[in-house]
């Protein structure tokens, strides 16, 4: 995976924020084997998102050191090298997401497959959206909205191909999501999902994104995102797994999506010790997460994970997306109030911040998203 450069304005030095994020994809009941809902694969959505989060508030140098005061590396000297893995959970979320996208698309029309997806994704982003413009506008926060016409670029989730500032750092996996879904849509559920049409869609793609690696072509790239796709097809092939076990085809695609994934985490995150580098992520330390993700999603393909199936899974799965979406930015103003305004220990700062963008999720997730969710869902469902 890339290194993204995100473009978050302050009003001096304009220094640029490096982000690693979501998934956003809620988690259906199965079509095959007992018929329940597989909380285990909330659980671990929720796992990643905190990774993810350890990785902004403490991984990584840059905005985040301004809201401590100093170095993230001075404020947890032992911690801040694990933290600084906590970017793949991008790619556990990627794995995740190519599983979900391919249950939810099986056997549904491409009309209620587009209500789905965007009745899951927009309403929360659009509050979010809001809500840190609103923030970061307020006096007393140190970091600088984007301007009011790019707010409301933001709110139509295309910001990152019009080269817009972006109001949430973590977008950037949303815009890699939606390429996901059209690319899914398109080859997959507008004909028809069935196993070997599947199959051909992950052989395609994975091949596109091997040559389109040293092709050159921006378009291509932009459509076919090489450094993402093994992540997305992994989790497709996963799915077929939990159809099928005996799938050899299905394990192929998995086992040739985990080698050329890990090559991809390896390429783009890894760097040589040195003074210079916030931190130092091992070469085996990447694969070993890499790994994890694809373990995780195949032992709850396989059924072995099926015992974690307590309720509070499926309330940590439903607060994830707006708990990715809020956490960065607005965890920013709520370090610095409480590390260098109430002067807080940092990992008592750290463990509250946490804390405060759950609740955060909490609320959004009861005002917002359930009650707006199946009514955009409705109302894209009727539409002619």
């Amino acid at each position: 995976m890339t290194e993204t450069v995100v473009s978050t304005r302050k009003p001096q030095s304009g220094v640029a924020v490096l982000v690693e994020p979501p998934g956003a994809t809620a988690v259906p009941r199965r079509r095959s084997g007992s018929g329940g809902r597989l909380r285990a694969l909330d659980g671990l959505r929720l796992v990643a998102a905190l990774m993810v989060a350890a990785y902004h508030y403490g991984g990584r140098d840059g905005e985040v050191g301004e809201a401590w005061g100093t170095s993230p590396k001075e404020q947890f000297p032992t911690l801040h090298e694990f933290f600084a893995y906590g970017c793949l959970g991008v790619q556990v979320f990627f794995v995740i997401s190519g599983f979900v996208i391919c249950m939810s698309g099986w056997g549904r029309p491409l009309k209620s497959f587009f209500a789905s997806r965007a009745s899951r994704l927009l309403p929360a982003y659009w509050v979010a959206v809001l809500l840190v413009t609103a923030v970061f506008a307020l006096p007393v926060v140190t970091y600088q909205a984007v301007s009011p016409s790019d707010a409301l670029v933001n709110l139509t989730m295309l910001q990152m191909p019009l080269g817009v500032d972006r109001v949430l750092g973590v977008c950037w996996t949303l815009w890699a999501e939606v390429r996901f879904y059209a690319l899914f849509a398109l080859c997959v559920v507008l004909p028809g999902a069935n196993r070997r049409r599947v199959i051909m869609f992950c052989a395609v793609w994975m091949l596109a994104a091997v040559i389109t690696e040293n092709a050159h072509m921006p378009l291509l790239d932009i459509v076919v995102m090489p450094e993402y796709a093994p992540f997305f097809i992994g989790g497709v092939g996963l799915y077929l797994v939990h159809q099928d076990r005996r799938d050899a085809y299905a394990w192929g695609i998995v086992a040739v999506s985990w080698l050329i994934g890990q090559h991809y985490a390896v390429q783009s995150l890894w760097h040589a010790p040195g003074a210079d580098g916030f931190s130092y992520r091992s070469s085996l330390g990447i694969m070993a997460v890499v790994t994890f993700g694809f373990v995780a999603v195949a032992a709850i393909a396989l059924g072995w994970l099926r015992r974690a199936n307590w309720r509070w899974l499926t309330v940590a799965g439903a607060l994830t997306y707006p708990f990715y979406l809020v956490h960065e930015h607005l965890g920013w103003v709520v370090i610095h109030a409480l590390h260098r305004g109430l002067h807080l220990p940092s990992g008592v700062t750290f463990a509250l911040t946490a804390a405060a963008m759950l609740l955060l999720a909490w609320l959004l997730n009861h005002y917002v998203e359930k009650p707006l969710t199946p009514r955009l869902r409705a109302v894209l469902t009727k539409a002619r």
